[in-house]
């Protein structure tokens, strides 16, 4: 039985979708834009955007009972590829032993016109 997870600590959905899915032991997350849910606003540099990005992906986990230590795949949309290295950089910082596996594209445009979204697949605890 698949139950939707959801947290204020996360932007909202603006769509017919769930934040989050739990699944068996599986929590899959939706593709987190880089909007604060705070303010609603969305910070200007990769770099920034990556960071609130895994930090929407890390609230969304910890509101199932999860946490990015137990994450097994990432995808990362990039709008423009020439930014992998800052992404990198700053995704790095979010895990560490056993990295998840990872899928990096770029696409032609991100939802909000935002420079990245990142979804996540994590195991519970």
């Amino acid at each position: 039985m698949k139950e939707a997870v959801s947290t204020n600590k996360a932007p909202g959905a603006i769509g017919p979708y769930s934040q989050g899915v739990k699944f068996g032991n599986m929590i899959i997350t939706s593709g987190q834009l880089p909007i604060n849910p705070e303010t609603g606003e969305m910070p200007e540099t990769i770099k920034e955007q990556t960071r609130q990005s895994l930090e929407n992906v890390k609230a969304i986990l910890e509101e199932a009972g999860t946490s990015m230590d137990k994450v097994v795949k990432t995808t990362v949309f990039l709008n423009d590829m020439n930014d992998f290295a800052q992404m990198n950089e700053v995704y790095g910082e979010f895990f560490s032993g056993t990295y998840p596996s990872r899928s990096a594209v770029e696409v032609a445009r991100v939802p909000k016109d935002a420079l990245v979204e990142i979804e996540a697949i994590a195991l519970s605890e």
